[in-house]
């Protein structure tokens, strides 16, 4: 048992995550790769060398550090989504820290990725394989407009 809405009777929370989340990760993408291109510059193009380094540390820290700040990414808030743990709270640093790890794993790893984006776009809460290991969710963010 769960605090998350249920999928049958509260399906608005779930509706269209999967779409948002390919919007969020492009967005977070482009932000990812700005900053290494900025780093990159300010290191007199030295970061440029280490460029699948650089973009891992920064990835890592950037979805980090977002996600413990608000539970989303600066591209899932642009998309209207954010992370919940199975008891509907927000995640904390370490939580944050674990799904990004997840998440770089099934990155690194192709054919984890492939299973994970089955899972997002067929399973009755859209996770993917590092939500459900961790037992998070990705929900539609609830509006603060009455």
């Amino acid at each position: 048992m769960t605090a998350l809405p249920d999928p049958d009777y509260q399906s608005e929370f779930y509706a269209s995550v999967a779409p948002k989340r390919l919007i969020a990760w492009i967005v977070d993408s482009a932000i990812i790769i700005a900053l290494c291109v900025a780093i990159g510059i300010l290191t007199a193009f030295i970061g440029f060398f280490f460029w699948p380094l650089l973009y891992l540390m920064i990835g890592f820290a950037y979805r980090t550090i977002t996600i413990a700040n608000g539970s989303a990414t600066w591209g899932m808030r642009f998309a209207g989504i954010e992370l919940r743990d199975l008891s509907g709270r927000r995640l904390d640093t370490q939580m944050a820290a674990l799904h990004t790890g997840a998440y770089t794993m099934a990155l690194a790893l192709p054919p984890l990725q492939i299973v994970s984006i089955i899972m997002m776009m067929t399973s009755a809460r859209g996770q993917g394989l590092g939500d459900a290991l961790l037992g998070t969710v990705m929900l539609n963010r609830r509006s603060t407009v009455r």
